[in-house]
């Protein structure tokens, strides 16, 4: 069953993917933000840090992630499990969780997931200045980190540690087209290949000069699906999209498709 739309936009409240850590004003730093499980590996491992000077409350939980009518959707599964699912983390301490597959992906596929962190408010008792009652606000902080499993056959992410048939590295296959609908003009971007697509740095080129359309992320495309993205003002004819693909340093062009 899909999750209310008010979780899978909390999904997003801090995902900060363009670094080789995560950290947010609630002093949680998580490492690494993009955790992969090969089609050899049982177990990865995902390293939680209490930065902070409180104790930290963390709920841990693994969501399958698919793309569907332009919207990420999250459903409730059991074939990777985080553990410990609830973490009690000392100011200046480390827990790790540890990541298992209960289930094999199939051959030359790639399966995602949303590792979801929320954060639980330790319960305060609402204080008193000059008789009068004071409330207490709290807020939750949510992290959301990409997991992607690999089946026999294929990988993705570079790893100088493992030895792998080169002939096995996926890597998408993309097309895009501009769209006008109710009013609103869009980029709209289709992954034909067989590993997901990070997608940053996004422009148009047209007669030679570059304008940005997202500095840093814009989002992912799964394999597969078609994502869309609303852009300030309508597309002229002949323009190029540029961007930049699964933190590779180099730009490249997106073909038109239909």
């Amino acid at each position: 069953m899909c999750l209310p739309p008010s979780l899978r936009q909390g999904l997003l409240a801090m995902a900060l993917l363009g670094a080789s850590q995560v950290q947010a004003a609630s002093s949680v730093l998580i490492w690494p933000i993009d955790p992969v499980l090969e089609a050899d590996q049982q177990a990865s491992a995902l390293w939680l840090e209490n930065r902070g000077t409180e104790t930290a409350n963390l709920q841990v939980r693994v969501f399958a992630w698919r793309q569907n009518g332009f919207d990420d959707q999250y459903q409730n599964q059991r074939d990777v499990i985080g553990s410990p699912p609830v973490a009690r983390i000392e100011p200046g301490q480390k827990q790790l969780v540890r990541l298992t597959r209960t289930k094999d992906v199939p051959p030359g596929q790639e399966l995602a997931y949303r590792i979801i962190i929320d954060e639980i408010p330790a319960p305060r008792q609402p204080g008193a200045e000059d008789g009068k009652t004071a409330a207490s606000i709290q807020f939750q902080m949510r992290y959301s980190v990409p997991l992607f499993a690999y089946g026999a056959g294929l990988w993705s992410k570079e790893d100088l540690t493992r030895q792998r048939d080169p002939k096995g590295a996926g890597v998408p296959d993309l097309t895009w087209r501009k769209v006008a609908e109710g009013g609103r003009s869009y980029i709209e971007i289709r992954n034909q290949g067989a590993v997901h697509a990070r997608l940053t740095d996004v422009a148009v080129k047209q007669g030679g000069q570059n304008r940005p359309v997202t500095e840093g992320l814009m989002g992912y495309v799964l394999p597969g699906a078609t994502m869309r993205w609303p852009v300030p003002e309508p597309l002229a004819s002949g323009q190029e999209l540029l961007l930049k693909v699964n933190g590779a340093p180099t730009v490249q062009s997106v073909k038109p498709g239909p």
